[in-house]
């Protein structure tokens, strides 16, 4: 067995904001209370989160869904970094508009149906990298990625065409 790691995150509800008695911080019904609650881990900023706005939540602050879709994209684009740096790919900007759906059955429960990674990837001038090396990186990113792998529904990445920067 290879070696573990262990992760912790922490989920308050409801925020510190709502004052004791406040009907937002009990669930007296389905349309009384907050969705708003701070997720935190040790060292860490506090990520503000709700449930998305299609279920009561705070558009402003972050939803499990976005947080997932985002996590996706966060470790492929980690996992490309460390391939391209031992490529000797020389990456000077990386950018993903990923998207994910997620489908709600008519009793309420819901999954995933799939999360899509758009990465866009520039490179020095100089470099003499192609669309097809790059889609390799990005072949190897995903078979590695933690949390791809860790998924139950399809994470497909198409990549947007290469880009290149003239800054050395």
């Amino acid at each position: 067995m290879g070696a573990q790691h262990s992760f912790a995150a922490s989920v308050t509800w409801p925020t510190a904001g709502v004052a004791e008695g406040d009907p937002a911080g009990a669930t007296t019904s389905y349309a009384a209370y907050t969705r708003d609650h701070d997720v935190t881990a040790p060292g860490h900023p506090v990520v503000p989160g709700s449930a998305d706005p299609a279920f009561r939540g705070d558009g402003a602050r972050y939803s499990p869904e976005e947080l997932l879709v985002a996590s996706l994209a966060q470790c492929h684009m980690l996992w490309f970094l460390h391939l391209a740096a031992e490529a000797r790919v020389v990456v000077r900007g990386y950018t993903d508009a990923a998207t994910g759906t997620m489908r709600v059955e008519s009793r309420g429960e819901g999954q995933f149906t799939d999360v899509t990674l758009h990465p866009q990837v520039v490179v020095d001038a100089a470099s003499d990298v192609t669309d097809a090396r790059l889609a390799e990186l990005h072949h190897r990113a995903h078979a590695l990625c933690f949390v791809a792998r860790s998924v139950n529904f399809p994470v497909l990445v198409e990549p947007m065409p290469l880009r290149t920067s003239t800054t050395v």
